[in-house]
């Protein structure tokens, strides 16, 4: 009871102390609320991120290999990889197909972005993919209504798409798009089907996409693209030896002597997923530098306040040395005040760091979660400032000589 008693009237005399000098202490706080809003902002945008990346990435599937020209996180020369020999359906697309054993689906993939038309409703910037009927199951896709492509649509060539859930929302608003014609950019496609909501991807729109036909996408917007193969793995465990199947394959039908590296990329999802792991993690260390930098300002500044503070409520603190006051009741009154004023830039950076967070989100393709554990990150940090920078002028205080503070004018 008598703790409670001492805390609430450090607390009352703290923020009398702080009424008493508002700049003053609104410039001592803004240190505090700086750190406080960069590591709580930046931490609840890192832990969004997190959640919407992991879901995302496991739409790709950790037992699917893109094989390209290119490596995602390519060491090499960008003008060297550029002028390997391209990829191709006929060599290397059916060579895996037919010879590769740890595989169960290979679809090639080449892209192009064109407009969409239906009627009077357009859509720009829409991804064509041309691909083959094993597409779905490399990719990790089901229509939501309609079918996917088939054998047959894939050897006739026909002139038929599957759209994207936005694609097919945009354009046809709330009419049924499957039987009704499309323009791509300027050729027409019958709509056989339209996929599930899939969301964002590192800022890319997964769900304006139209698939096509290969044959008929390098008919029609030309062959000479880089093509991507997918292959899908028969089982996740035989990732590894998967890759070095498909590398043997891939050097013999490139011709690529024993003694020189690779002229192709293997790639999957663990490739991104580090990448994102470093990236996040230097994030986190700038979010912390910053906010630690700032945070150690404002705590100087508690710091300063509290030995002005000090000096000039010496007589006070040798009047209650003189009725009866102890070295911790003065030392506990001056932590108290510390932690206050730490704690009111705390709570402000908080609620702005969480605001930082939320503006992000809506501005930007950055997602942001909200979490206890940045409470508790903002909580920490609060009392580590308050407690190391207030302990020097409350032990200060906490010393003074009593006859001595009551001699002071």
């Amino acid at each position: 009871m008598r703790l409670l008693i001492d805390l609430w009237e450090g607390i009352k005399i703290a923020f009398q102390a702080l009424r008493a000098n508002k700049m003053r202490s609104f410039l001592t706080t803004l240190g505090i609320v700086i750190g406080i809003t960069t590591v709580i902002g930046i931490h609840s945008i890192i832990q969004g991120l997190n959640k919407s990346f992991y879901t995302s990435i496991s739409a790709l599937g950790s037992d699917t290999l893109y094989i390209g020209k290119f490596s995602w996180m390519s060491r090499t020369d960008w003008l060297e990889a550029r002028n390997r020999k391209n990829i191709t359906l006929e060599r290397e697309g059916n060579a895996i197909k037919e010879h590769a054993t740890l595989v169960k689906a290979v679809a090639p993939t080449v892209s192009a972005q064109r407009t969409v038309k239906y009627e009077s409703e357009k859509l720009k910037n829409v991804q064509v993919t041309g691909t083959t009927e094993d597409y779905a199951i490399t990719s990790n896709i089901v229509p939501e209504y309609g079918r996917m492509l088939t054998k047959q649509d894939v050897d006739h060539r026909r002139s038929v798409c599957i759209i994207g859930w936005e694609v097919a929302d945009k354009l046809f608003k709330n009419k049924n798009p499957l039987g009704r014609r499309i323009l791509v950019g300027v050729y027409k496609f019958r709509v056989i089907g339209v996929l599930e909501k899939r969301g964002s991807f590192l800022g890319y729109n997964l769900d304006t996409e139209v698939i096509i036909p290969i044959g008929l996408f390098q008919k029609l917007y030309g062959s000479r693209r880089w093509l991507t193969i997918e292959v899908k793995v028969v089982d996740p465990v035989l990732i590894e030896e998967a890759k070095d199947e498909i590398t043997g394959i891939l050097r013999r039908v490139r011709k690529v002597p024993p003694r020189e590296e690779n002229d192709f990329a293997i790639n999957q999802q663990d490739m991104i997923a580090d990448l994102y792991k470093q990236l996040t993690t230097a994030l986190y260390a700038v979010a912390f530098g910053v906010g630690s930098i700032a945070l150690i300002v404002g705590g100087i500044g508690i710091m300063n306040i509290l030995l002005v503070s000090v000096t000039e409520r010496t007589r006070e603190i040798g009047i209650r040395k003189a009725i009866g006051a102890k070295n911790k009741d003065i030392l506990w009154q001056f932590l108290i005040e510390s932690l206050a004023v730490s704690a009111l830039g705390g709570i402000i950076g908080i609620i702005l760091g969480f605001l930082l967070a939320k503006g992000v989100a809506s501005a930007t393709f950055l997602s942001a979660t909200v979490s206890p554990i940045s409470v508790v990150i903002g909580i920490i940090f609060i009392g580590m400032v308050g407690i190391f920078f207030g302990i020097f002028p409350a032990y200060k205080a906490a010393k003074l000589d009593p006859i001595q503070a009551l001699r002071y004018e």
